[in-house]
């Protein structure tokens, strides 16, 4: 097996362990407090501390040995993953899910830790694409990590709903400290001939935002792609926030999990689709046009309180979910210098997902307080109640279908920006980039 597959077959055991406990806390949470806020708060608390922490694990990434790093990465969610099983057999107010409760929020805040810690592989690896594979199959290998994404997904959630349904957050976290050691001991297996830093050209170990800016900049077009992404995220944190409340509102958790589960082979199908045909000569306008076909969906698949609208609308936005992070991968493999790649990537994820805080710690809260009650004996019931349709679920509908056509016009003047033109010719150029080592995908 090439090194290649072989880490992405470990980080397929590593994202189904930690999106997991994500998907299982979020089911426990909301069924245990029936709180739309509750949920919010741990999708905003995920992307607050992936928006803090995302430079530094950039720089622990290009100032480490990759496999070295990525194994520390399993280690710190196994530990964690033991505090935070330890926590909840010791405290009630955790066991009875009290939102008034300050070990509740801490063992959330521990459980969410274990889960970011995950996110160290998914800065590692993209930089190992491009040192394991040539430029010319980048966007074919790059297919194939969602292809991976898609199956762990699938699994996740598939599982997830079984296990909080089955056996609560002590099943969910004793399945996560097991595939943690598995995927950690995995690693030692794993054999990676990386580049070693001489005297000449080794650089501070520090997280150098500064340098890492200039690079940014330094490329023509790139900044406003991460902006583009960041505000894609903005409109996303809706998704993160609500997805789970409005699912469960229609179905029970072990459906809901099944319905996660199959619609999740879309990742699978588009990861594979793409590892055969890739993005095409611009992975750029690959990126903005599957957007556009996603938010335009996003606008309407809650029009109607319909389990197979749902259905229909999470598998489109999951098959077009691998295709925009494949293209957003191969442009930053090819215009950034390797040994700068971790820290670009830990930048991008940071001020991508800086966005969505805001948005899963606001819409939350106004959802619960403004559009719920819109659409249950408000303003909103009484005008389209009738076909539309009444109730809290029908006001988180109404959320998704504004995130949508906000979503639209964004991409469409994206389209017509002269910042994609260029970031489009910086990638037709190929600047900055060094040649992989010769090695297949």
């Amino acid at each position: 097996m090439q090194p290649f597959h072989h880490l992405l077959a470990n980080n397929l055991v590593a994202n189904i362990t930690n999106f997991t406990v994500w998907f299982a806390l979020t089911f426990w949470t909301f069924l245990e407090t029936q709180s739309v806020f509750a949920t919010g708060m741990i999708a905003g608390i995920y992307l607050v501390l992936t928006a803090m922490l995302g430079i530094w694990f950039g720089s622990l990434v290009d100032h480490h040995r990759k496999r070295s790093m990525m194994m520390v990465s399993s280690i710190a969610s196994l530990i964690l993953y033991g505090v935070a099983l330890a926590g909840y057999l010791l405290d009630p107010d955790i066991r009875n899910a009290d939102v008034r409760s300050v070990t509740l929020w801490l063992f959330i805040l521990v459980s969410m830790f274990a889960v970011i810690a995950g996110n160290i592989r998914m800065i590692a690896l993209p930089t190992l694409v491009t040192l394991l594979v040539p430029e010319s199959r980048r966007d074919k290998a790059n297919g194939l990590v969602g292809m991976v994404s898609g199956i762990g997904f699938l699994t996740t959630s598939a599982i997830s709903g079984f296990l909080v349904a089955w056996g609560g957050m002590v099943a969910t976290l004793g399945f996560a400290i097991v595939l943690s050691l598995i995927a950690a001991i995995d690693l030692l297996f794993v054999h990676i001939d990386e580049p070693r830093e001489t005297e000449e050209n080794a650089e501070p170990r520090r997280i150098d935002l500064a340098g890492t800016f200039r690079i940014v900049l330094g490329i023509p077009g790139l900044f406003a792609l991460i902006l583009f992404s960041a505000f894609n995220n903005l409109l996303g944190g809706v998704f993160m926030a609500l997805m789970d409340a409005y699912g469960l509102s229609l179905m029970k958790v072990e459906a809901w999990g099944l319905l996660w589960a199959v619609t999740s082979s879309a990742f699978i199908l588009s990861g594979a689709l793409i590892s055969r045909t890739g993005l095409g000569a611009n992975p750029v306008r690959t990126l903005l046009l599957v957007n556009l076909v996603t938010w335009a969906v996003a606008a309407v698949f809650t029009i109607q309180s319909s389990i197979i609208l749902l259905a229909i609308g999470c598998f489109i936005w999951m098959f077009f979910g691998p295709y925009a992070e494949a293209a957003e991968q191969t442009t930053l493999q090819k215009v950034v210098p390797f040994e700068r790649q971790g820290r670009v990537f830990g930048f991008a994820q940071s001020v991508e997902l800086a966005a969505s805080p805001l948005t899963a710690f606001l819409i939350a809260p106004l959802t619960q307080f403004v559009f719920v009650p819109f659409m249950t004996d408000g303003v909103g019931a009484r005008a389209i109640g009738d076909w539309y349709g009444r109730g809290p679920e029908r006001g988180i509908a109404v959320v998704f279908t504004i995130a949508g056509l906000l979503g639209v016009a964004l991409t469409i003047i994206a389209l017509r920006s002269r910042s994609y033109r260029k970031i489009s010719a910086a990638y037709a150029a190929g600047n900055g980039n060094v040649e992989a080592a010769p090695a297949a995908a």
